[in-house]
């Protein structure tokens, strides 16, 4: 098995410009109609913004915001199914960003989000509250079975014809409150839940890093995340916002526990979000042209680095030939004047496919798909360019023992 295998006792076998590897629908996800419902009627002021149905589909947790919050800051609530309030699962002072990204464990135990304190990044726009200004929700219509209110029956004249009020319907349940006394920090930290919304803690206590990717283990025991420094990404999106391209984040992979332990698994930062093996044993992340893999259990993270510039180089150049053949340029000045031999590797500058590693999917056991790419993303939408995307993957299997040791 794989699984009992160390990364570094591992072969691989590289094919290049496979198939797509086949992936399971990507379902959007459809809003819950009872907790829409419970918000039109119940909650004024508060807006609805997505629903995440937990896997066994018993519990469904709500994405919204109130309407003087910031515009990248949102609050959690937990539902049943039926769209009866279960929990307030964020304090009033906890913004949770990236809410994409807030994900179920596969067995529907434990939900994990990323959350800061509310209003401690950014202005606030013109006309709201000011920087860690508490925003509460608007008052609600007062309770029709309040003490205040007089009990027409009671203050009617015996003497006159009018009739007792009827009685009033049953309060509604009362809302619960939000929990107290929760860490919260001034940078993006990963936070976990029960699939009841309680139990709410940080998982991660590392102030100035921003933890924004996290992944469930298969077996739901250990998330996968990717963080960078504060400085790092400050810097990142500033560049971004110069050129007016889209800022996409970059980070180091490391594991998180559900005790809080948290293990670095390289000082390499990536954009390219790190992946699973299905028998949750080991993990793999992507750096331009190598992929590396690492052993996700133990105190001392081990990996090995799998090199694929010359393989790359290689299919790429005769990817290149190919498409040159299909629009009839085969023989244009442009190509080699005399035949490569295979232990010649190709200029890079002159290969047109030649592209980084853009993302990864460990399908089974033994094979992991990636796939190549030229990317560039722009705030511009009709400036947005995904070119040469062609998929790729590696075959492992394990190294033969020494005879000494068999």
């Amino acid at each position: 098995s794989l699984a009992d295998l160390p990364a570094v006792r591992l072969n691989f076998r590289y094919e290049g410009d496979v198939p797509a590897p086949e992936l399971p629908p990507a379902a959007a996800e459809e809003r819950n109609q009872a907790v829409q419902t419970d918000f039109d009627t119940n909650r004024p002021g508060e807006i609805l913004d997505r629903t995440l149905t937990s896997p066994n589909k018993q519990r469904v947790l709500a994405i919204y915001h109130l309407a003087g919050d910031l515009p990248a800051e949102f609050r959690l609530d937990m539902y049943t199914a039926d769209g009866r309030l279960l929990s307030k699962v964020t304090p009033d002072l906890m913004a949770v960003h990236f809410p994409d990204t807030i994900v179920w464990s596969p067995d529907s135990a434990n939900l994990a989000f990323v959350a800061m304190v509310r209003g401690a990044q950014g202005e606030r726009p013109e006309g709201q509250p000011g920087e860690g200004a508490q925003v509460t929700a608007p008052t609600p219509p007062a309770d029709v079975n309040s003490n205040t209110n007089t009990n027409t029956a009671e203050t009617a004249d015996a003497n006159t014809n009018t009739e007792p009020a009827e009685t009033p319907a049953a309060p509604a349940q009362p809302t619960p409150a939000p929990p107290v006394g929760v860490l919260t920090f001034r940078t993006e930290q990963i936070y976990l839940c029960d699939a009841d919304g309680g139990g709410l803690k940080p998982l991660t206590q590392t102030e100035g890093l921003i933890y924004f990717y996290y992944a469930w283990a298969p077996d739901s025991s250990v998330l996968l995340a990717l963080a960078a420094t504060a400085r790092e990404w400050q810097y990142l999106q500033y560049r971004a916002d110069e050129k007016g391209e889209v800022f996409v984040p970059v980070g180091r992979p490391r594991v998180v526990e559900k005790t809080g332990r948290e293990r670095r698994l390289d000082d390499g930062l990536t954009a390219v979000q790190p992946v699973w093996s299905p028998d949750s044993a080991k993990i793999a992340a992507a750096f331009d042209s190598q992929i590396r893999i690492y052993d996700a259990n133990g105190t001392v993270p081990t990996q090995a680095a799998v090199p694929l510039r010359n393989s790359l180089l290689i299919s790429s150049q005769a990817y290149d030939l190919q498409q040159q053949a299909k629009l009839g340029e085969a023989n244009v000045a442009s190509a080699p004047a005399t035949p490569q031999s295979p232990t010649t590797l190709p200029d890079p500058n002159t290969l047109v496919s030649f592209n980084p590693i853009v993302s990864l999917v460990w399908s089974t056991d033994q094979i992991i798909n990636f796939q190549t790419a030229f990317v560039k993303r722009m705030k511009v939408e009709a400036d947005s360019v995904t070119s040469y995307a062609r998929w790729h993957r590696i075959i492992l299997s394990p190294q033969a023992m020494p005879a000494n040791q068999q």
